[in-house]
């Protein structure tokens, strides 16, 4: 089979029973480029795009207390043409890789530990840790933008080659936050980034030539911890959420995060290339929201569906030692309790309206970017381990009937974050297939699954097997191949 093993990363991280450095989550070090894979089924000749998933590889002992957002950037890529595959992976260059190799060793600890822990100045809104690019992975103007929930740098790699072409120009002082959004109708990137010094957060615009268009402050009332946006056809969408660092603990260099409850959760709605004075400002139910889906304009309204949590700040998990607990319950959805849920913001009257439309456990979900930014019908959530941040499942809902389907992955079977791929020259929303990487703990292998969207409760069409067992990870995203040919003319 012609898998050829590209490089070995060199790496001094000791055997461990740490339980976000073993199992799923066990790290690579190999790079490969492999065609020709074995394949279970058939791979449809009517996909053609590539699926790019970012995860968190640590290569060095930790500094304290190893959190797995903070294991180094490796994008694994796999494209597809013509019922053929080709995978690829490499770590993200980032210059805390690059600073560490030559180093042999850890030189930032994380976001468990007080910053003057690390052995350099650090990176990002949190300060003093490394911005290891390794949360978030969109696809803008042909190239991978490969993003840190801290607010990182932004590194730019080639979706089919997995070659790197280095830190985004355009990145702003305060960098890019995780989940910048591409809007597929104009070829612009929304994006946005947060910090500790006023304004707090600021919003941008790329366009489809990949120059910065619009950068603008969006103010809050402190330093806060927004994860995501959205956006409609019109406008942008930001949060400012009662969960943040505690001000007085902030005050001593500790990053310690509080729920407050007694705080409703802000919504800032501007137009795409709107000012500041532009915004409207919208309060709801308190909560904590990692990821919004999409959102759109209907009539007064402006309708957003993302996952509420019920329960943003839980009680440690039993059974684990010092901060292990805590940070096991921040990883755990089933003590966070998020459910789907939607607002409806009035444009007119400023009345807010909520509520849940489902009551399971439910997260990190995707639809057809097609219709991002309007009126969708599809969505596809993941389900999740109790306990661990591992996906064992999808969830199909219909969101114009109600109705939903099921498809767990199986027993020791976790996948990624799982996005819509449409099928070449479709016409219905969903009409394509739903893409993810498997790790089976049982076979000790991973894999890349297709499954038809239309029934994902018939299991995969094919799996296609990787050279290796990859490590879960954060977040993933699909490219049109179309797309990617045409921004590069």
């Amino acid at each position: 089979m012609p898998t050829t093993l590209v490089n070995r990363i060199r790496h001094t991280l000791s055997p461990n029973n740490h339980p976000y450095m073993n199992g799923a989550w066990t790290p690579n070090f190999d790079e490969y480029d492999a065609t020709g894979m074995q394949v279970i089924g058939e791979i449809p000749k009517d996909i053609d795009g590539v699926y790019v998933r970012n995860t968190e590889n640590p290569v060095h002992d930790p500094i304290g207390v190893y959190h797995p957002f903070d294991g180094d950037g490796m994008i694994h890529a796999i494209s597809f043409r013509d019922g053929e595959a080709e995978y690829r992976n490499r770590f993200v260059r980032t210059r805390g890789f690059e600073a560490e190799q030559e180093a042999g060793g850890a030189l930032w600890a994380g976001i468990a530990e007080h910053p003057s822990q690390s052995k350099r100045p650090g990176f990002g809104c949190h300060g003093g840790i490394k911005d290891s690019s390794s949360t978030d992975v969109v696809v803008h103007a042909g190239r991978i933008l490969s993003t840190f929930y801290q607010c990182g740098e932004g590194y730019r790699l080639d979706p089919y080659s997995l070659e790197q072409q280095g830190i985004e120009s355009w990145t702003p002082i305060d960098g890019i936050s995780a989940h910048p959004k591409v809007d597929e109708a104009t070829g612009e990137l929304l994006f946005f980034n947060y910090s500790k010094h006023a304004p707090y957060m600021h919003y941008g615009v790329v366009g489809p030539d990949n120059r910065l268009r619009h950068y603008v402050p969006i103010p809050l009332p402190g330093p806060r911890l927004p994860h995501d946006m959205a956006f409609t056809q019109n406008y942008s969408i930001f949060a400012d959420l009662p969960l943040f660092w505690d001000e007085s603990l902030l005050a001593k260099g500790y990053h310690a995060a509080r729920f407050h409850p007694d705080m409703p959760t802000r919504f800032a709605i501007i137009p795409r290339y709107g000012k500041p004075e532009d915004i409207r400002w919208f309060e709801a139910d308190p909560t904590y929201v990692l990821h919004w889906m999409n959102a759109y304009e209907e009539g007064d309204e402006i309708v957003l569906d993302g996952y509420f949590q019920e329960d943003p700040q839980p009680p440690a998990l039993d059974g684990f030692p010092g901060k292990l607990g805590q940070m096991m319950a921040y990883l755990d959805e089933h003590s966070m309790k998020p459910k789907l849920h939607r607002w409806r913001f009035n444009m007119r009257t400023g009345e807010v309206k909520e509520g849940h439309l489902d009551d399971r456990v439910l997260e990190f979900g995707s639809f057809n970017m097609k219709v991002a930014g309007r009126k969708g019908r599809y969505l596809y959530s993941t389900t999740t381990e109790p306990g661990w941040f591992l996906f064992n499942g999808l969830v199909k809902h219909d969101l114009d009937t109600g109705r939903s389907w099921s498809l767990p992955f199986g027993d020791g079977r976790y996948g990624s974050e799982a996005p819509f791929a449409p099928r070449i020259g479709a016409t219905e929303e969903d009409d394509g297939y739903i893409v993810s990487f498997i790790t089976d703990l049982r076979q000790d292998r991973s894999e890349c699954v297709l499954i038809d969207a239309k029934d994902i409760e018939a299991g995969p069409v094919c799996q296609i097997i990787l050279p290796h067992r990859i490590s879960s990870g954060t977040h993933a995203a699909w490219a049109n191949g179309e797309d990617i040919r045409r921004a590069r003319v």
